[in-house]
């Protein structure tokens, strides 16, 4: 019985056979990563840039963009790297690092939209208590709740499955380190039972965070049926429905993955549920905030529209002044 530490590696599954496939995915993935790198770095530089931005929500706005770029950037930079020299393979370490952080990111953003959540219904339900409830200190702690609340749960399931002892060979049929395809190559019944174990405490963490945004977010539209202008009623809304709708992205996508029957399931079914909750929600993330949520427009256009400006200012300044000094101005020789 080959022991998981003796292991020297572990065999990704590849996109496609055919090498033409397999340049395309690398292509698409560079696309997808500097696309979501490109927005989630305007949104972190509008949320420092800007003091309209220093609040609350922009506060947890930034921890998720830091979210959404870890996950992306633990999983897709390998598959690019796999896709473009043709191979699948990923030391033991390297496994055990990329499911450590993808894990970690993703339980923190779980975490991040509750809290956002909480932000909005204290936001519009007891606007009153608002500076109170959500103050500098409050909320610095809640972020660092986060952070260690998916540490903690990462590290627990991390170090349970890379202790279990592995029988079935070692492919792991995904495109990354994922927690579940380890199991299946595992043959330690006590080591099954511990990881039964944290995902019951797990699932409870997760059920009792959706009872809590549901419960919110009923609250929230209660409460904003009742604001009486229009305008009132249209700026609540803009700012709950991006959340809203990456807490469902989310949500669906990650459900979808574990829940998905097994009469349905193929190696190709499994590679797209996969690119749907790793990949896709940190990526439509920072668009979805971007398109729905006003302020956050006005601060990245009046930023870039400034550092252009800066730019061009620079451009002209220097190049007005090597024509005005002389000794800039003649030649070398």
């Amino acid at each position: 019985m080959p022991n998981s530490s003796s292991m020297p590696q572990f065999l990704l599954l590849a996109f496609a056979d055919r090498r033409e496939l397999q340049l395309l995915h690398f292509w698409l993935f560079l696309a997808i990563s500097l696309a979501a790198l490109l927005a989630n770095a305007l949104i972190l530089s509008a949320v420092a840039w800007d003091h309209h931005l220093h609040t609350p929500m922009g506060f947890f706005l930034l921890n998720l963009s830091l979210t959404d770029l870890g996950c992306i950037c633990t999983t897709v930079p390998k598959a690019m790297h796999n896709s473009l020299w043709d191979t699948t393979t990923i030391s033991y370490t390297g496994c055990a690092a990329q499911a450590f952080f993808f894990y970690f990111f993703l339980s923190a953003e779980f975490s991040l939209l509750t809290i956002m959540c909480y932000d909005r219904y204290v936001a519009i339900c007891k606007p009153l208590h608002y500076g109170t409830l959500l103050g500098s200190r409050a909320c610095a702690h809640m972020a660092a709740a986060a952070w260690a609340t998916g540490f903690l749960h990462t590290l627990l399931h991390t170090a349970n499955t890379f202790s279990l002892p592995l029988c079935q060979g070692n492919a792991l049929g995904q495109f990354f380190c994922e927690i579940p395809a380890i199991h299946k190559l595992s043959c330690s019944h006590s080591g099954y039972c511990r990881e039964l174990g944290l995902i019951g405490v797990s699932v409870c963490l997760v059920f009792g965070c959706f009872i809590f945004i549901v419960f919110s977010y009923v609250q929230i539209f209660r409460a904003v049926l009742r604001i009486p202008s229009q305008q009132g009623r249209h700026k609540a809304f803009s700012t709950c429905l991006p959340h809203l709708a990456v807490v469902s992205l989310f949500l669906s996508t990650g459900i979808f993955s574990d829940l998905k029957p097994p009469s349905i399931s193929s190696p190709s079914l499994d590679l797209v549920v996969a690119v749907l909750y790793s990949v896709v929600p940190p990526s439509l993330n920072p668009l979805i905030y971007s398109l729905r949520n006003q302020e956050l427009r006005d601060a990245i256009r009046k930023m870039m529209t400034g550092c252009f400006s800066r730019a061009i200012t620079c451009l002209f300044s220097s190049v007005q002044h090597s024509l005005c000094n002389p000794l800039l101005a003649q030649p070398p020789f």
